[in-house]
């Protein structure tokens, strides 16, 4: 079992959603999140002041696979998240962590099946 950390931008949440369900991932958790890398931040004017700001809002999807579920799920952020054919700063990360065990609450079920 893995868990799929993915920071991505708000525009791709929808599409990468409805990516997923197509190939069988269907539970995810979905939050807010603030932060930069690359971009360091953006400049913008308001009212003819400039101003910076810092903290960039993104999407933080957090998706529990079994292994063999893993690639395919990659690839699919992978696509769908990507702006342009090349690729953009700013587009996001994925991180996949190692997960030691799974349990539904309500069954008490452990392990795979509880993912």
């Amino acid at each position: 079992m893995k868990l799929i950390l993915a920071i991505v931008q708000p525009t791709k949440v929808h599409a990468i959603q409805e990516a997923l369900k197509l190939i069988g991932v269907e539970r995810m958790t979905i939050c807010d999140a603030q932060g930069y890398g690359r971009q360091r931040g953006q400049t913008s004017t308001y009212r003819g002041i400039e101003y910076s700001v810092n903290m960039l809002r993104k999407i933080s999807l957090e998706i529990w696979v079994n292994d063999d579920f893993l690639e395919r799920t990659l690839e699919t952020i992978q696509r769908i998240a990507k702006t342009g054919s090349e690729g953009n700063i700013g587009d996001g990360k994925i991180f996949v962590l190692p997960t030691d065990e799974a349990i539904t609450i309500d069954s008490n079920q452990r392990g795979p099946g509880a993912v």
